[in-house]
């Protein structure tokens, strides 16, 4: 039987230095799931950086609503979905915010390096407010124990 998370170690976990994986409807094609960097509001939003204008963008100003998967490669496996309604698609991110998502994957002054060196791209921050959840932690099925 598969053990759920908790909502706190739900939190936890997301709270890792994680890339996520996007998936969102694609008309008359398979939907497109690409890896992207991400941040975590506990028991708020989430929140990914993506270029104004990619495919990315063009499809969720469509389609409105995504998907969302992040996930442990080795033993205890674990992974969270979650899945939700865009509520915001902000153009104008301030740079302690695009700092902060970037901070969860380099150290501090490089996160503020990488998004000075980032001036003038188009850059934005897509809200998405979670409306269902999945979990899974390998470490609490009976096989496991």
């Amino acid at each position: 039987m598969m053990a759920a998370m908790t909502k706190d170690e739900r939190q936890a976990f997301l709270a890792e230095r994680r890339i996520g994986v996007i998936t969102m409807n694609r008309p008359e094609r398979a939907p497109l799931a690409v890896p992207v960097w991400y941040g975590y509001e506990p028991g708020g939003d989430l929140v990914v950086w993506m270029e104004v204008g990619s495919l990315k963008d063009r499809l969720l100003r469509e389609a409105k609503r995504f998907s969302f998967v992040v996930h442990r490669d080795e033993m205890p496996y674990q992974y969270v979905m979650l899945e939700g309604s865009v509520v915001a698609f902000d153009e104008s991110p301030t740079t302690e915010e695009m700092v902060a998502i970037a901070a969860r994957y380099f150290p501090e002054d490089e996160a503020k390096a990488y998004v000075d060196g980032m001036a003038g791209a188009r850059n934005e921050l897509v809200r998405m407010r979670p409306e269902r959840w999945l979990t899974w932690d390998s470490s609490k099925d009976s096989w496991n124990t």
